[in-house]
């Protein structure tokens, strides 16, 4: 399962309630470009359109061998989500809910198909973004301490 792009940001921004699998519909030229690591997730989130969950402001950079037929591409369109009709109807009602978000986390390839992680979010406020950093840099010195007794 080769992770193909990943938010690191969404972990520090966000508290993470739950996790889903689910399909991207991409043009073949999308699909070549994503297997390349040309994807970047930064700043995405799910929204809805007709009850029907979309990728926005995903970035997939054009595919180099194929731009002569891509004149008109755009590289941060809408693209569908694919997920059962009863994970939608959960989402949805969730979203309701305030202060709770639909980003991605991860795009990888599993069994030849290009799957995206994507979770419901809650946002951190400023101070709990702060005692995480100071949580890990106090793992990273007690690591650091095992090390030199080893």
């Amino acid at each position: 399962m080769p992770i193909l792009s990943k938010n690191k940001k969404v972990l520090f921004d966000y508290e993470i309630l739950e996790k889903f699998e689910a399909g991207i519909v991409l043009t073949g030229a999308e699909v070549k470009s994503a297997k390349q690591g040309q994807i970047n997730l930064k700043g995405s989130y799910i929204t809805f359109l007709n009850n029907e969950p979309f990728l926005a402001n995903a970035r997939i950079s054009p595919y180099k061998a194929a731009t002569k037929t891509q004149k008109d591409y755009d590289p941060q369109q809408k693209r569908k989500i694919l997920l059962r009709k009863k994970e939608i109807l959960r989402l949805k009602g969730k979203l309701e809910t305030k202060g709770l978000t639909i980003t991605p986390i991860s795009v990888y390839t599993k069994n030849n198909l290009i799957k995206i992680e994507i979770c419901l979010v809650k946002g951190k406020k400023k101070y709990e973004k702060r005692e995480a950093i100071k949580k890990r840099d106090l793992d990273r010195k007690i690591r650091e301490k095992m090390k030199s007794f080893r």
